[in-house]
């Protein structure tokens, strides 16, 4: 069977975004659409659990919710196959399970509970942060949700661990018909030294050993020869300044799910938390090999 793409709702306009967004990824691919509610998405993004009376009208509601979501879908895509499950589980949990067996997990930019300075909800963080399937969290404008631009970016790392990342990428461009931008910033430390004595040659010297990997993890991209233009860009500077410019008429930004553990878990590093934060189109978040 197919793997399914899981989109998270919770009611929020941010999560119907997902949802259209999610229903034409399902489309795009063939695949079908599982949508999820978690009756304790309330309290995880910032509500209090309800523990009286009114839990049997919670559950109303969230089957409404999800019964709805799934006549969206099919209203704009009549040949997905979509379907719904209502849970009692906490939402960041469900949808990490649930991504061992996804071809993607979507979630919105911001939950229903949402805080303002708080781009992300904390259901996306977590499940970006742990999930098994690459992880589209959406956000942007109309431009960016319409696919309008024609262009997929990804950000390309160490070449060794690239190739799920550009593999993911490469399809998305090409089943859309669109180009592929593969971004690779790199930095020379002695070239932010202006009065160092050789920085010119040694500027020159990251430059092509940049240039290069960035061509060694686009190795896979020969077999779509003809049929995608891509566009490899070795960028000097922060890889989020490169990322996020990079994002601007992007229909979707690609990067690897950089990943370290700590004493709260699973934690996202700090260039996958600025596009994360800050993009401003849709992000999949594609684990690393």
């Amino acid at each position: 069977m197919d793997k399914p793409v899981i989109v998270g709702v919770d009611g929020s306009d941010p999560s119907l975004r997902a949802l259209d967004w999610a229903t034409d990824e399902a489309a795009l691919h063939g695949l079908p659409l599982c949508v999820i509610h978690s009756q304790a998405w309330g309290w995880y993004e910032g509500y209090g659990p309800t523990f009286g009376p009114d839990r049997s009208a919670l559950r109303v509601y969230g089957e409404n919710l999800v019964g709805s979501a799934v006549e969206r879908a099919n209203r704009r895509a009549a040949a997905v196959k979509a379907y719904g499950e209502l849970v009692t589980e906490d939402p960041a949990a469900v949808l990490t399970r649930m991504s061992r067996e996804a071809f993607a997990v979507v979630v919105g930019g911001l939950g229903a509970g949402g805080i303002a300075g708080l781009p992300l909800g904390s259901v996306g963080l977590a499940v970006a942060a742990r999930a098994q399937s690459p992880v589209i969290v959406v956000r942007g404008d109309e431009r960016h949700l319409r696919r309008s631009f024609r262009r997929i970016a990804v950000g390309v790392d160490e070449a060794e661990q690239a190739h799920p990342v550009v593999e993911f990428a490469l399809r998305e461009a090409e089943l859309q018909s669109a180009a592929l931008d593969a971004v690779h910033a790199w930095r020379c430390p002695a070239r932010e030294v202006p009065d160092h004595p050789d920085h010119r040659s040694d500027s020159e010297r990251h430059r092509a050993l940049a240039e290069d990997a960035l061509a060694e993890a686009l190795r896979p991209t020969a077999r779509v020869k003809g049929v995608v233009e891509v566009r490899p860009q070795a960028i000097e500077g922060h890889a989020r300044k490169a990322l996020l410019d990079v994002a601007n008429t992007a229909d979707l930004l690609v990067v690897g799910a950089r990943r370290r553990k700590s004493h709260l878990g699973m934690q996202l590093g700090p260039v996958n938390h600025a596009v994360l934060h800050h993009a401003p189109c849709p992000v999949a978040v594609v684990p690393h090999a």
